[in-house]
Order: C-alpha cells, then sequence, then structure tokens
C-alpha cells in the first residue's frame, strides 16, 4: 500500500476536491431507476454539448440488472421470489449478462465523451479496469483481468464488473467495485452469465474494513490519473 493514512474526511489536497473538468457527483444511496434517468439526462446532455464529462458515484439497493446480452436463465429463483426479498429488477441498455448491486458496492457511471478521447472503445474497457486495479493495489489486494471475461478478477474470483452503453460516443453504465456487499446476492444469479466463477469483496480479503468512502477517495485519485491527468 503506497499510503497507510486512510480517513475519513479527505484533506484539501484530496482527489474530492480536485478542480477538474470532470464533474464528480458523489450520490450516497439511490434507487437504480432514479440513477438510470439521471444517466440518460447525463448522456443527452453531453451529446449536446450543454454538460462536462460527469461521473456518478454511488450504491444501489439490493437490485439485479440484466444487459443486453444477458438470460433470465442465470438469475436462478423466480421474480416473485426477488419481490418478497426486497430485491428489485431492472433490464436495461448495457452491454454483458446479469449482475447484483447492493450497499456495500461503490458503482461508478462515467459520462463521458470518447470522441475527444480517441473513440477507443477497446482502450475505454481497460482503462476502467486499470483505474480498479490500482484502486485496489492501495489496499494492498492484487488484482488484474482475464483475457476471457470483462472486469476485475483475483485469481478465480471477480471483485469488480464492467458493463457500458455507448452511443453517439458517450458513455453509459460503467463499473462496480465490491467493498463490503453483502455475497448472498450474488447467489442468486450466475454473476455476468458465469457459472463457474464466485465473487470476492475487499471486506473478506482484508483484516480491517475500509468504508466506501475511503475506497471512493483513492478510486477517485486513480480516475483522475487515467482521464484528467492533465486538469
Amino acid at each position: 500500500m503506497r499510503d497507510k493514512r486512510l480517513k475519513n474526511e479527505p484533506c484539501e489536497n484530496s482527489p474530492l476536491f480536485r478542480r477538474s473538468p470532470i464533474e464528480v457527483r458523489q450520490l450516497g444511496v439511490v434507487e437504480y431507476g432514479t440513477a438510470y434517468q439521471l444517466q440518460k439526462k447525463l448522456h443527452q446532455q453531453r451529446v449536446a454539448g450543454e454538460v462536462e464529462d460527469t461521473l456518478l458515484l454511488l450504491e444501489h439497493p439490493p437490485t439485479i440488472t440484466v444487459g443486453k446480452a444477458g438470460s433470465t436463465e442465470n438469475i436462478l429463483v423466480p421474480r416473485e421470489t426477488l419481490h418478497q426479498m426486497g430485491i428489485s429488477l431492472y433490464f436495461v441498455d448495457r452491454g454483458g449478462d446479469v449482475t447484483y448491486h447492493g450497499p456495500g458496492q461503490l458503482v461508478g457511471y462515467p459520462i463521458l465523451d470518447l470522441s475527444s478521447r480517441g473513440g477507443d472503445l477497446k482502450r475505454y474497457v481497460r482503462d476502467l479496469e486499470e483505474v480498479l486495479i490500482r484502486t485496489l493495489e492501495d489496499f494492498s489486494i492484487k488484482a488484474g483481468r482475464d483475457p476471457r471475461h470483462v472486469g476485475v478478477w483475483i485469481d478465480q474470483k471477480k471483485i469488480a464488473s464492467i458493463g457500458l452503453s455507448i452511443r453517439d460516443w458517450v458513455t453509459m453504465h460503467g463499473f462496480a467495485l465490491n467493498v463490503s456487499t453483502n455475497q448472498e446476492g450474488f447467489s442468486l444469479i450466475h454473476a455476468c452469465g458465469v457459472k463457474d466463477r464466485k465473487t470476492a469483496s475487499l471486506r473478506e480479503l482484508l483484516a480491517f474494513q475500509p468504508s466506501v468512502e475511503q475506497v471512493t477517495e483513492r478510486l477517485l485519485q486513480h480516475f483522475y490519473e487515467i482521464f484528467d491527468p492533465e486538469p
């Protein structure tokens, strides 16, 4: 770990206070449908040039989403059971299959104009993965990529997922990093359609429990390093 001084409140030099053309909105816990509508509004505004690049950071209540390539066969319980458990279900326009969101998971939705960033979709995915890998490294967790599956992995376990939608060269959706997520939620699905892999979280890998706020501060630092190196 490069810096062991993890604080609940950012200092003046923290990336949380950093002035940047990328606007960061930290929203707390937001219902998935509300966050999706906000994404769509910001996407339209970014395409029209009415707003700058934006990063939404938040958590969701228990929610399962199914992407464009997804199948309900990867949801292992009936919809009625999900309703009884208080878990929302959404079919959305991102890539990928089925995933779970819940409290303790840091979700990021970058609304970025890729046309001004070289228009390289593969690089964008790699850059998101790199932000997450560097963030985990700050907590002494060695993570990496899997050439067969998008996202960030620790051995055979996925700790962060990535699912995207890009229209008119402006991005929507993004990443989800398991900080202290209840892993029981993932037992209800084949996460990302992969049947022979499990998920992991920082909570189960560390001797101490970092907060979502602490992880957010580190993630922002690396997001700026990758996407806005020269403010």
